[in-house]
């Protein structure tokens, strides 16, 4: 999302095109007390959970459907950057647990002993696969957000150039697949897109016409639990909302669940 206030009218967009349930926002860089609940709440919003703070990072979750907070889930690496806000949705069939994540970036060098971002990032995963492999498989989960990692080959642009670069490499592959693999979860974008099909959800500001070019990753990630992966009824990658004025460089991912 890349500002939450100064992106609002593309949220209006956003929801007039989708009309989701419920919508999972990273980056918001907006403290607390400064969020936009009024003009959120004038899309029909009602429930609303935000984490923030001044400038940097920053998660929330907007929903039509009535939500509990999870209020005790972890601080991870005790850092409290607000990179994660969980619920328990009211949703038809039972409660839903709904985790959105924002993991870190990583900075530019792969490697943690040189650059102490990366080393963040794998700290981050590797407590978050901990906490979710001690809760067993998921059930009745979901896990979004912009978990800044491109697992597969098609995932990129190109994989052979890209395998040295901060998000495709081997060892945050292996992180995020453990991740993945610790509660059972089931990736949901690629279960209606094969793997050997090149899928992005990001487009880097720095080309000239990032649409040309079409150098893309797939940074952005729906994992569902696998008593839902039989709910699943399709997904949707909005593309053209990478030309939206202000632009994000991260694009609307969906999926629609029957419940």
């Amino acid at each position: 999302m890349n500002s939450v206030r100064l992106r609002l009218p593309l949220l209006r967009e956003l929801d007039a095109q989708l009309r989701p349930d419920v919508l999972c926002l990273q980056e918001t860089k907006c403290p607390d007390d400064l969020f936009p609940h009024e003009g959120i709440r004038e899309l029909g919003f009602e429930h609303v959970v935000a984490r923030g703070m001044k400038g940097y990072n920053g998660v929330a979750i907007l929903s039509r459907i009535p939500f509990t907070h999870r209020g005790n889930d972890p601080d991870w690496c005790m850092k409290g950057d607000c990179r994660h806000v969980g619920v328990t949705l009211d949703a038809p069939g039972g409660p839903i647990d709904l985790h959105d994540f924002y993991v870190p970036a990583g900075g530019d060098i792969p490697d943690r002993e040189l650059n102490v971002k990366f080393g963040h990032k794998l700290d981050f995963i590797a407590e978050a696969t901990a906490w979710f492999a001690a809760q067993g498989e998921a059930k009745r989960s979901i896990l979004v957000g912009d978990l800044n990692i491109a697992p597969l080959e098609h995932d990129v642009w190109s994989h052979k150039q890209l395998v040295k670069i901060v998000s495709h490499t081997p060892i945050e592959v292996e992180a995020l697949t453990q991740w993945q693999k610790a509660a059972n979860w089931v990736d949901a974008l690629r279960h209606f897109v094969p793997a050997d099909q090149k899928m992005y959800t990001w487009w880097s500001y720095r080309a000239k016409d990032w649409e040309a070019a079409d150098r893309g990753r797939r940074l952005d990630h729906i994992w569902v639990s696998p008593d839902l992966k039989g709910k699943l009824v399709r997904q949707q990658i909005l593309k053209p909302a990478r030309g939206w004025t202000p632009a994000s460089d991260h694009v609307p991912v969906l999926i629609e669940l029957a419940l």
